[in-house]
């Protein structure tokens, strides 16, 4: 997969204007953002102006394929980002999340495209492949007003439910996935998340779901834009994860081994 990353073809140009995605990435998972973005792009048909976040592994033989790809492509070093840490997040008043940082990579997706920005931002994870046009996430892109986030198979927050809801003083939707994420920089409240990952690790431990559930407690009682299960797949399963019908595939869980083997290909011939 990372020899066909590098000689993927590049894609016409596209008229319109460029669509920003945001991806965490480094060593181990940069030939799944290269896939990422270029099915996105070869469906989309616009212009594209990745903004990729280094988790401190990404080498320049990963940043040039990328950016051979999509030359617009900016690259957030890992420097940077511990810069933006110590200026907007210091480790002695934020202990829990600069302790999330370093220990638990996903709470990234937050901190490190999120903080000290403003704007609407979404941000996707590189294990998705596209094989239609993302028309629901070109609309977003274009003209975002709401939270947009993706639909799990089933809800998966890792704390429970009356913690939760108390904590975010609302009832938390049902089976939010953030494999896609749309939330507005600005609006976020990192003393609030601080609060929140101190008390869910304080009652409850630690857990893997935990930025999904921080997500899910920032998103309860607002409307979103909800990205439909049925296009935008969360573990795909036969005979779909074969017949590639939907929008989006996300491959998670048991779903990976078919990505691996098979979709990655698929993506590229549309052998489906």
């Amino acid at each position: 997969m990372a020899d066909a990353a590098r000689q993927l073809p590049l894609l016409p140009s596209a008229p319109g204007t460029p669509l920003s995605l945001h991806l965490l990435t480094g060593a181990r998972f940069w030939e799944q953002t290269a896939f990422c973005l270029w099915t996105f792009a070869r469906h989309a048909q616009r212009p594209l102006t990745p903004v990729i976040y280094d988790d401190g592994t990404l080498a320049a033989e990963h940043r040039e394929p990328l950016a051979r790809l999509f030359p617009a492509t900016r690259f957030l070093a890992h420097s940077e980002t511990l810069a933006r840490l110590d200026a907007h997040l210091s480790a002695a008043q934020f202990p829990a999340l600069r302790d999330r940082w370093l220990h638990y990579p996903n709470i990234r997706k937050l901190t490190d495209v999120h903080l000290g920005g403003t704007g609407w931002k979404l941000v996707i994870d590189s294990d998705l492949l596209f094989f239609r046009r993302p028309e629901l996430l070109i609309a977003w892109l274009d003209q975002p007003v709401q939270p947009l986030h993706a639909v799990d198979i089933e809800t998966c927050y890792g704390y429970s439910r009356p913690l939760l809801d108390s904590l975010a003083g609302a009832p938390l939707a049902e089976r939010v996935n953030v494999g896609l994420c749309g939330l507005d920089s600005g609006a976020l409240d990192w003393e609030r998340l601080e609060h929140w990952c101190r008390v869910l690790r304080e009652r409850e431990g630690t857990h893997y779901f935990l930025e999904q559930a921080v997500v899910a407690m920032l998103l309860a009682g607002r409307p979103c834009t909800v990205a439909p299960a049925a296009d935008y797949v969360t573990l795909p399963r036969p005979p779909e994860i074969h017949n590639c019908r939907a929008v989006m595939h996300h491959y998670v869980a048991g779903s990976k081994r078919a990505y691996f083997r098979q979709n990655w290909r698929r993506s590229v011939n549309l052998e489906c």
